[in-house]
């Protein structure tokens, strides 16, 4: 990697420079349309206007423009002196309840990969233009500017873990007969280094950059990452905790850093969970966190519009009729386990996540795990968080009714972004924020 002076584990990391980055804005398009305002050069021309792209046969890209037609597997537009492109009905939310499309415009050069299965649509640029995005993406205009700036410090260490990392993108391991544990990773693309989702960090395009505190957050930790020992810090986070942070093994591997670990949401005291009673008691109470907010004034300076849609993301209730649960457990893990008589909680993390989840039914059942797995497999969507517990309605043995009693919106590791945001409007220092969710961390610049 050009921007590495040296990356052995025992030595502190050294950088030449800014990163720059390759963002997947779509993936699998069989045609892409949009406009370049400025200066763009592709094939030692220079072009403007509007654009259209289609994969064709022999492994190609065709684009074409009022200026040029060119065909190749890989069409990599510069952008000169500027330039912006813009892109017609790019799907964000990608699987989950909040899915939508939109226009969207991106600074840097654009570059349209053609795949077996498409046109990879590719942004390359600079590590800290991206983050200005990112952070743009990930929260309100709004935002106080200490949360912000502890968004883009964290945002920027868990791009630069992200690309020197060998972990994998997904694992899926089949226990016989009856177990099926899987996690995915924010992890490795074939085309680029991050996708402009959840998957890895939202990366929304420059029309929702329009505050000055994103681009003041951004410049003012220019270079500043998040420090464990001699390495950055894989730096995970998420939307909402529900008043405990968990462990990095309930979503991952079973590995996990030091700063990675349960914290207690509050200045309050208050245990982790450890049984199925103290469980109950937690999910289907409203304790005192930061990330309790209710007030929708308050949550208009930290959440973008479309993530106020979920109004109920501190505690939530989901309620099934039994038939529409069996049939999205059908759908989701491709096993037909008959009527469905009990889902069991057999392992959870110190936030109240299940990661080990238990699925009776009256023709079989099988067991899945872990954090993600669970939330995508109850669910059409998925599920906030997999910190629910279980109340059956009517019907005796076959209940008629599923009710999931939950908290949270998200993997729980990490900071709780909202919770974050809080804490920032309370008057806690981008430090004091970082130091609460990752003990045993520093700050360092390394450009």
């Amino acid at each position: 990697m050009k921007f590495l002076a040296h990356s052995h584990p025992d030595e502190p990391l050294q950088l030449v420079g800014e990163p720059q980055v390759a963002v997947g804005i779509s993936e699998k398009a069989r045609a892409v349309t949009g406009r370049l305002q400025g200066t763009f050069v592709v094939a030692g021309k220079t072009i403007s206007g509007d654009f259209s792209a289609e994969i064709i046969e022999g492994g190609n890209v065709l684009l074409r423009n009022p200026r040029i037609t060119i065909r190749a597997p890989r069409i990599e537009l510069e952008n000169h002196q500027g330039g912006i492109f813009a892109l017609d009905d790019v799907i964000i939310g990608k699987d989950f309840h909040w899915e939508r499309r939109e226009k969207q415009e991106f600074r840097g050069s654009l570059v349209l990969q053609a795949t077996t299965e498409g046109i990879s649509v590719i942004n390359e640029i600079g590590l800290e233009e991206y983050l200005s995005v990112v952070i743009a993406s990930e929260m309100s205009a709004a935002a106080p500017v200490e949360f912000l700036k502890a968004q883009a410090i964290v945002a920027r260490s868990w791009s630069l873990a992200r690309l020197l990392s060998e972990e994998k993108d997904e694992y899926r391991q089949e226990i016989p007969p009856t177990e099926v544990v899987c996690w995915y990773g924010r992890g490795r693309h074939n085309d680029f280094d991050f996708c402009a989702d959840d998957h890895c960090q939202r990366y929304h395009g420059i029309t929702r950059e329009t505050a000055t505190h994103n681009l003041a957050a951004t410049r003012q930790t220019r270079g500043l990452f998040l420090v464990s020992g001699t390495q950055v810090c894989d730096a995970r986070y998420h939307k909402a905790c529900g008043g405990l942070t968990e462990h990095f093994s309930v979503a991952w591997e079973d590995n996990g850093a030091p700063y990675l670990v349960p914290i207690v949401d509050s200045l309050a005291k208050q245990p982790f969970i450890t049984t199925e009673e103290s469980a109950h008691a937690w999910l289907c109470n409203s304790p005192n966190a930061y990330c309790r907010v209710y007030d929708e004034k308050l949550l208009a300076t930290i959440l973008p519009s479309f993530d106020r849609e979920t109004a109920d993301f501190f505690r939530w209730q989901v309620t099934y009729r039994r038939e529409e649960l069996e049939a999205i457990i059908q759908e989701k893990a491709k096993r037909h386990l008959g009527e469905l008589k009990e889902i069991i909680a057999l392992q959870r993390g110190a936030s109240g996540r299940i990661y080990r989840l238990r699925l009776v039914g009256s023709r079989e059942e099988m067991t899945i795990g872990k954090e993600l797995e669970i939330r995508r497999v109850l669910a059409i969507n998925h599920l906030y968080s997999s910190a629910f517990v279980v109340e059956k309605r009517g019907g005796g043995v076959f209940p008629d009714e599923i009710v999931l009693h939950g908290g949270g919106w998200g993997h729980g590791v990490g900071p709780c972004q909202i919770g974050a945001a809080n804490m920032a409007l309370q008057g806690f220092s981008c430090e004091q924020i970082l130091g609460h969710y990752f003990p045993q961390t520093n700050l360092e610049q390394l450009y």
